[in-house]
């Protein structure tokens, strides 16, 4: 823990991105309206970005310009308030911080919830994949001791793990066979959105 916390003050001693919004030069040489517009076309939180750009330039006694940096900030969101960058949004799995006015904000959350929905369908097929690939590593490990072990009582323990992880494996295929289900469904919203982001979406075929 305190090998963490020390790289992590160590990253922020080298004044990375991470620690800071703005560097030292990018405050001296500020045009507020810009980077107002920059930060509401990538859909930050208001408040917190724009805090964030006031402890940054603290450092070099610079106050930004709240009335400027709001003006480019109510440009730029409305690039980002979209229904298609809803759906990229959504499927990258990004936050979204409630700021679409509210002429953009259906368009927006019809695709951020189909791409949640294909973000989650995805996430939930590639963890069973990977949880039955593992219980097979597994069952391939207490089978090569099984082959070893010449105790009768260790031979049986093994036996049961085996039997356990087979059980628990079966319950995963069976899982994956729904979530894949689930994604085609999914990924059949998508193609449907894409190509036409106000059309009706119709009762999956499966």
């Amino acid at each position: 823990m305190r090998i963490l916390l020390a790289f992590a003050m160590g990253l922020c001693l080298f004044g990375l991105a991470s620690c800071y919004s703005l560097t030292k030069e990018e405050c001296a040489a500020a045009d507020w309206r810009v980077i107002g517009e920059s930060d509401g076309a990538a859909g930050y939180d208001p408040q917190s970005r724009f805090a964030d750009h006031t402890k940054s330039c603290a450092r070099i006694k610079v106050v930004p310009d709240q009335s400027q940096w709001n003006e480019g900030y109510k440009v730029g969101v409305l690039r980002y308030c979209t229904p298609m960058n809803g759906l990229a949004r959504g499927e990258a799995g990004d936050a979204y911080y409630n700021v679409c006015p509210p002429d953009r904000s259906a368009g927006f959350l019809k695709g951020y919830g189909i791409g949640q929905n294909a973000h989650k369908a995805r996430n939930r097929v590639s963890e069973l994949r990977n949880d039955i690939s593992s219980k097979r590593s597994q069952m391939d490990e207490r089978y090569a001791l099984l082959k070893q072990t010449k105790d009768e009582a260790e031979y049986r323990r093994i036996r049961a793990e085996i039997d356990d992880l087979d059980r628990q494996m079966r319950w995963s295929r069976d899982y994956l066979r729904d979530a894949e289900f689930d994604l085609q469904d999914a990924e059949r919203e998508v193609q449907v959105f894409r190509q036409n982001p106000n059309a009706i979406l119709l009762p999956s075929p499966y």
